[in-house]
């Protein structure tokens, strides 16, 4: 079987569906989904990824949650899995760093999602899919993401960075989702869409490391990436691995940071 890419385009994705190592999971609406979805493609909603509990919902679910999870989506060591969703790429973003976080590190992004697949008049199904549940053991390896006390001890290092993903106006602070409104000291903020191309069916940009780099954000940092509840970081997550970046992702985000005592923020 050939490897597939990271970064996975329609047309060749098209070409690999009847592989018995493919697991496709689409974290698409359930409204999108059941319109429409590429043929075999299982459903996941999203809340399955995160534990929900306020004040951080964007943290991870428990180990004995996410087994639960990945049994039912039928996940064998042995599958190759290509994630796909109908927003640009923030939950199926998500969905591959939590892949990361179990273990499994054969996973793909479809680029541009739903919205490619469709732009490309490729064929769609309207059938649900129900997955054969597996046994899978999983353990939880916490290396892909990091907490707000270890941002704290990195936060005055040269090579540390930290991009937010919110928006200009969740960053300035002028748009406050937590008892302390503004971002992380010296963070940089850089929205997620910014790096989706609205005139390429919301791919990723073809130029996202000049991008990204005239901002300050390039592989010389080690980059922790977080939004408000981790989901529009899934998809900057996804881009700096792409580009190779030494980057985690803050799964409680502003949430938790925005309403922690003792963290600094700037506005």
């Amino acid at each position: 079987m050939n490897e597939l890419p990271l970064i996975i385009e329609p047309e060749e994705l098209a070409t690999q569906l009847e592989r018995e190592d493919l697991l496709l999971v689409d974290l698409s609406s359930a409204q999108n989904y059941a319109a429409g979805h590429i043929p075999g493609a299982l459903h996941l909603p999203f809340q399955a990824l995160m534990a929900g509990t306020p004040p951080a919902p964007g943290k991870l679910p428990d180990k004995e949650r996410l087994t639960e999870v990945f049994r039912a989506l039928g996940l064998h060591p042995k599958h190759h899995v290509v994630a796909c969703d109908d927003e640009g790429g923030g939950w199926a973003g998500r969905f591959l760093w939590t892949l990361e976080v179990i273990g499994h590190g054969n996973y793909s992004y479809l680029n541009g999602g739903m919205h490619a697949w469709r732009g490309a008049g490729l064929p769609l199904s309207d059938e649900p899919v129900q997955p054969e549940p597996s046994e899978i053991d999983i353990d939880v390896d916490t290396t892909p993401l990091m907490e707000a006390e270890e941002i704290k001890r990195h936060l005055n290092e040269e090579d540390f960075l930290v991009w937010d993903a919110r928006s200009p106006e969740e960053y300035r602070g002028e748009r406050a989702q937590a008892l302390k409104s503004g971002h992380i000291p010296g963070a940089i903020n850089c929205e997620w869409t910014r790096l989706m191309d609205p005139q390429r069916d919301l791919r990723i940009r073809t130029d996202a490391r000049e991008f990204l780099a005239g901002l300050g954000i390039d592989g010389s940092h080690k980059i922790v990436t977080h939004c408000q509840s981790h989901h529009r970081s899934g998809f900057t997550w996804l881009v700096g691995k792409s580009l190779g970046f030494d980057i985690r992702a803050y799964p409680g985000s502003w949430s938790e940071w925005g309403n922690l005592p003792d963290t600094p923020v700037e506005q």
